[in-house]
């Protein structure tokens, strides 16, 4: 259906691609596999007509449509989600005004028998035709469902663009592309801004999807459920695999071990007949046979071992400054956007070195709750962050708010302080970037780089306290695997949103669970957090219906569980009364031992304190009775778990 032919691109000094040649065919589902950087995105710009090449061309029927979906786009205003999504029917809509201008000239008109009647009567045969095919007659449904499918709701239908945020946009976007059911699908991380229900709906959609798809996606599951064709793009070449991508992880291995082999072999051949060839190319009657195997060496087609790209980011987070024991406390915090509650009375207390994963659906409130933290919006109740925490944070769009109209050095160069700026190019090299991509400006940037560089930037200074939404949305396998190694070896306090188990294993200490209005803590891993909840994994969670779908089922439990439960909830609504006058109480406390600290760091009133041995003794019994409340709140916190 599609031919790509001996496409080369060369890009900031170096071969991107170097004569790459294959063929989409109709039903192909292809995952582009690679490193950030390799080329993925590029390639598919250049099949949708998006950029250009040095050499070679792309060949397509005049008949086939294709349809991309960028990893950054523009997003147009002023329009509701509804009509925006109905804006991808632009064909439909110009056809039912030719319908309704062929009806109209039908049943006003009395010429029968006349050429230009008959016409009429053929256009509006080809219109219907055309509308049948492009499902113009089920536009509304389609949309509806579409639109239901990547996670909205229907009070969503009305709402301006506007009021989303840019991966809620890009789903309209994403919403836009699958109505128009192109010939061939071009997906750039299309899962980036995803829920796992949404993810599952997009699966099932693709699955049996009518035209070829070709997609990026470093989501492994995603690409095994929906691939059977996997192309990798390294080091300028490509190699074709049929087969999705944990079967192609295993044949390349295969493949390098034969390449190998065959080399290891080839060589001892090319050893023992040079040994021959030395052997007797001095003796005349010998001669003859000799130059025979010289001729045969100079024919041999040698073996090539494909060269390993071994290129990865290597960082590792700068030692956190000390900050105070409590890091973040929330007591009754409460969140909404005009009638929207998003969650309500929420209460919790993060501590020097907690490590704390917020996992849940989408639009329970993760990623608002790391805004607060980080004092981007504000929410009713208290939400407080302690004395002397430095916090980094990288937010779920990080990549996409950086300016696109400066160089990599110049973002980093301005977001650089003190001692780092001696280290700017060692920083940006340890994340791949070389003295040719420092000047590239930001804008032209893969997905892939831009995630880079904005981690990048969290380097640049110490934080006693990192917030991270969605870190891994754009790094590849590699990377994902080199930063999950960092922050195992950060020594501060972490809080990540995340909806990768894999990555958030072995990560966090604690789990704050998001649901249904509601923050719910689990001590341990993501893996005993799971084995709390009963399941295998977040698909499980994600999948569960919030709590106005749960009201319509009538509940079938007996009157006695839900009596126990009410006795359970208000025994747990006492106990968190309970925790919060006691933090209060430790808070008390540690500001009394502090502001004596600060006498004793004091020249000037440090003998004052020593000498006077009421205050000293005093001293002593705050310190002491610190531990006992300090146990209390342990006591409490085992008893609300």
């Amino acid at each position: 259906m599609v031919s790509i032919n001996e496409i080369t691109v060369n890009f900031g000094g170096r071969t991107l691609f170097e004569e790459i040649s294959f063929l989409i065919n109709k039903t192909d589902r292809i995952g582009l596999a690679g490193r950030n950087g390799a080329g993925k995105s590029t390639m598919l710009k250049i099949i949708a007509g998006e950029q250009g090449c040095d050499s070679g061309q792309v060949t397509k029927p005049n008949s086939c449509t294709i349809g991309y979906l960028p990893q950054d786009m523009t997003h147009q205003p002023g329009k509701t989600v509804f009509d925006e999504t109905a804006s991808a029917f632009t064909e439909v809509q110009a056809l039912e005004k030719k319908i309704a201008h062929v009806n109209e000239q039908i049943a006003t008109r009395t010429d029968y028998e006349s050429e230009a009647y008959m016409q009429l009567i053929h256009d509006l045969h080809d219109y219907s035709e055309r509308m049948n095919h492009l499902g113009g007659y089920s536009l509304h449904a389609d949309i509806e469902n579409t639109l239901l499918g990547l996670g909205f709701e229907r009070t969503d239908f009305n709402r301006m663009t506007d009021e989303f945020s840019g991966g809620w946009r890009m789903r309209i976007e994403l919403a836009k592309l699958l109505l128009r059911k192109p010939d061939l699908l071009l997906l750039d991380e299309p899962t980036n801004h995803l829920d796992i229900e949404s993810i599952t709906w997009l699966e099932d959609f693709l699955k049996n999807y009518f035209g070829a798809i070709v997609m990026v996606s470093h989501d492994k599951a995603f690409l095994d459920n929906i691939t059977h064709r996997t192309i990798e793009i390294t080091m300028g070449r490509i190699y074709d695999y049929k087969a999705n991508y944990s079967k192609y992880l295993t044949l390349r291995k295969e493949r390098k071990e034969a390449q190998i082999a065959a080399a290891k072999n080839q060589q001892k051949y090319i050893d023992k007949t040079k040994v021959l060839i030395n052997k007797f190319r001095a003796k005349k009657d010998k001669a003859a046979f000799a130059q025979s195997l010289i001729k045969k060496l100079d024919k041999l087609e040698v073996v090539e071992v494909d060269e390993d790209d071994t290129s990865s980011i290597k960082f590792k987070f700068p030692p956190s400054p000390r900050s105070g024991r409590m890091v973040v406390t929330a007591e009754d915090a409460k969140k909404q956007y005009a009638d929207k509650v998003i969650f309500d009375h929420v209460n919790f207390r993060i501590d020097r070195g907690d490590r704390v994963a917020f996992v849940g659906r989408n639009g329970e409130g993760k990623s608002t709750m790391s805004r607060i933290i980080v004092g981007e919006e504000k929410c009713d109740g208290s939400l407080k962050v302690g004395e002397s925490v430095d916090m980094g944070y990288y937010a779920q769009n990080q990549a996409e708010i950086l300016n696109g109209e400066k160089t990599v050095f110049e973002t980093i160069d301005e977001a650089a302080t003190g001692e780092g700026r001696k280290n700017l190019r060692a920083i940006l090299g340890s994340f791949l970037f070389g003295n040719d991509d420092i000047q590239k400006k930001v804008k032209i940037l893969s997905g892939g780089e831009k995630g880079r560089l904005a981690m990048c930037k969290l380097l640049l200074q110490p934080h006693s306290l990192l917030v991270l939404d969605e870190p891994t949305n754009h790094l590849d396998m590699r990377s994902k695997d080199v930063l999950k190694t960092a922050l195992q070896q950060y020594d501060g306090t972490l809080i990540l949103v995340s909806h990768d188990r894999d990555f958030l294993q072995g990560l966090t200490n604690r789990v704050f669970e998001f649901r249904h209005g509601n923050v719910k803590q689990h001590a341990g891993d993501i893996n005993e957090y799971l084995r709390d909840r009963n399941v295998g994994s977040f698909k499980q969670i994600e999948q569960e219906k919030g709590p106005s779908q749960k009201s319509k089922v009538k509940s079938e439990q007996p009157e006695e569980d839900n009596w126990e439960k009410k006795q359970n909830e208000k025994v747990n609504r006492e106990v968190q009364q309970q925790i919060s006058k006691q933090e209060k109480k430790i808070e008390k406390l540690e500001a009394e031992i502090k502001a004596i600290d600060n006498k004793l760091a004091n020249p000037d009133t440090y003998n004052e304190i020593v000498n006077n041995k009421d205050t000293f003794s005093n001293y002593e019994k705050l310190k002491k009775q610190l531990e006992e409340e300090l146990k209390k709140w342990e006591d409490l916190q085992e008893k609300a778990k």
